[in-house]
């Protein structure tokens, strides 16, 4: 199957958001098996799959499938059929992170490492190829630098990263705050999402540590960092290795992945000068559909402001200001070029409304307002509805069509598909009008996936009623085409007891994060530190449950632990 050597990986919540990534551009899409995936309420049936898979292959799209929980010992053979079924139906390679499932006899499927195996070095990543992985999904955290090291230390296996979405703040597979605290494990696909709560910050004595405002940090987001937006950095990962841009949300609606796949798929084209053909009634834009603020999350190096302690939702698209709040009205400074329209989401600050009238500058909104308004307060819409309503992508694939002529008749050829047919030549009367008729009725392909890209008759004029070419277009593209099966699967068998590498961690810190809230505090212990004694040392939920703080600064990483 002919690839680009650069992709764009889209999620799929499901067959119709699949279908939405496919239509948008999408050179793969990876989808939750029918059970044991990272995401235990994204899963699919494998009619489902096999439906997405059939689709897929009509564009050249790949079909992954998540099977990256850990597994309990008894789970082994039910996943291990799973998997023979995921390779009968022609699905491409399943994302794995339990390791001891290749101890097991799998069919010669691909097999991709889950960014769960936590793949942050050249070692790790080399011992991966070594069980007879063909690509690695490499943690979230790696730098630029780091990710070309990994290349050229191990330039015989794909290299995966991660470009857009939200971000877990442990690294992945290292988390067990929801399993420990909540019985959810985030490694069965159960995730709590702990670093979306709101959280006092404490010091040592149990006493809130105040703001720079002299505020005390109480209720906020401290753990649940901004999104990641990478695209003004595509040509710079694909100079250090990466061969696979992935989309994070499998939880995600069919519009944010048709307008975030478009967006990457409209960005990469740019750069390869290449791509099929797209009809789309829409300019993608990343911040008009969910959209939590954007950061390139360590690609080069520690920034600040990664996380947003205001909200763990979506803020949307900055628009303006609130100059005046009054009940349930606002007076507004809008940006250049923005209108409002009933129904759009607004957000200030950790407040939600939604539009229910405009009258110049002043906008109706549908409840009151319950905090004041500072002056020239930022305004968000996180909801766009004329954008939203616009949101449609249909993909074509361009194709040359062939008409020739055989000793019994004539040959079609519409892209890969030829076919011959029997048919009676009669030289046409006027060549030039049978030559127009034969190229415009051989070029209406109508719904179907393809759009004509150059017709050619090498053949001398001959008449041919609209009726028969009309046939022997609908008989070629009609031909089934075999399912694309991968060529370089999973071969290699590396007992899992025998590898340095293990699935089944144990829980040594509740969180390792590379983030650290000290650095997003602005008090890094290398630059400017707290003043002794007044350290964070303590997370505390609003139920009362405390967590304890430590700061790896040699390995420059946050540990979070039970009290």
């Amino acid at each position: 199957m002919p690839q680009s050597t650069v992709n764009i990986l889209s999620p799929a919540r499901d067959k119709y958001v699949a279908h939405a990534a496919i239509q948008a551009g999408a050179d793969a899409v990876y989808i939750g098996a029918p059970v044991f995936g990272a995401r235990e309420k994204a899963g699919n049936s494998i009619d489902d799959i096999a439906e997405v898979v059939r689709e897929a292959h009509t564009y050249g799209v790949q079909v992954l499938v998540t099977v990256n929980t850990l597994l309990h010992d008894d789970e082994y053979p039910q996943a291990v059929e799973m998997i023979g079924s995921l390779y009968r139906i022609g699905v491409d390679a399943i994302i794995v992170q339990d390791l001891h499932l290749l101890d097991f006899n799998l069919p010669p499927i691909r097999l991709h490492a889950s960014t769960q195996c936590d793949n942050r070095t050249a070692d790790h990543v080399a011992q991966l190829r070594d069980m007879g992985f063909k690509r690695v999904v490499l943690a979230r955290e790696l730098g630029i630098a780091e990710i070309r090291a990994i290349h050229e230390a191990v330039p015989d296996i794909e290299l995966e990263a991660f470009v857009h979405g939200a971000l877990c703040v442990s690294y992945s597979g290292q988390c067990y705050m929801s399993e420990v605290l909540a019985g959810r494990s985030a490694n069965r696909g159960a995730c709590a999402q702990f670093c979306r709560m709101a959280y006092d910050l404490l010091d040592a004595n149990g006493r809130e540590i105040m703001d720079e405002q002299g505020h005390p940090i109480h209720q906020r987001y401290l753990l649940s960092l901004q999104d990641m937006d990478r695209s003004a950095y595509l040509q710079e990962m694909i100079d250090a290795g990466i061969t696979t841009f992935k989309i994070e949300g499998r939880l995600k609606d069919a519009d944010y992945v048709t307008n975030i796949t478009a967006y990457y798929r409209m960005k990469l084209d740019q750069l390869l000068n290449e791509g099929a053909v797209y009809k789309r009634t829409f300019t993608p834009d990343p911040a008009k559909t969910f959209h939590r603020g954007g950061i390139d999350y360590f690609l080069h190096g520690r920034t600040p402001h990664m996380a947003n302690f205001s909200t763990p939702k979506s803020t949307g698209e900055h628009i303006g200001s609130v100059l005046e709040a009054r009940g349930n009205t606002l007076r507004v400074s809008l940006n250049p070029g923005v209108v409002l329209h009933n129904g759009d989401g607004l957000t200030m600050g950790n407040e939600g409304f939604s539009v229910n009238g405009v009258n110049g500058n002043w906008i109706k909104i549908n409840k009151p307002v319950t905090s004041n308004p500072l002056t020239s307060n930022p305004l968000y819409r996180n909801l766009d509805t004329e954008f939203v309503k616009s949101l449609h992508s249909e993909r074509r694939i361009p194709v040359d069509i062939v008409l020739s002529e055989t000793a019994e008749g004539f040959r079609l050829q519409i892209g890969d598909r030829t076919q011959t047919f029997a048919y009676t030549k009669e030289p046409a009367k006027n060549a030039d009008k049978a030559l127009e008729n034969i190229r415009t009725q051989l070029s209406k392909l109508g719904d179907t996936p393809y759009i004509a890209r150059d017709v050619r008759v090498k053949c001398p004029p001959y008449f041919i009623p609209i009726s028969v070419l009309n046939d022997w277009r609908r008989e070629v593209l009609s031909q089934k085409k075999d399912s694309y099966s991968p060529k370089d699967g999973h071969t290699a068998q590396r007992s899992y007891s025998n590898c340095d590498l293990t699935a089944q961690r144990s829980a040594t810190h509740l969180m390792t994060c590379k983030y650290c809230l000290l650095h997003e505090l602005g008090h890094c212990r290398k630059v400017n530190p707290y003043p002794q004694g007044g350290e964070p040392h303590y997370l505390r939920l609003r139920t009362g449950t405390m967590v304890a703080l430590t700061f790896d600064c040699r390995n420059c990483q946050m540990l979070i632990d039970q009290c």
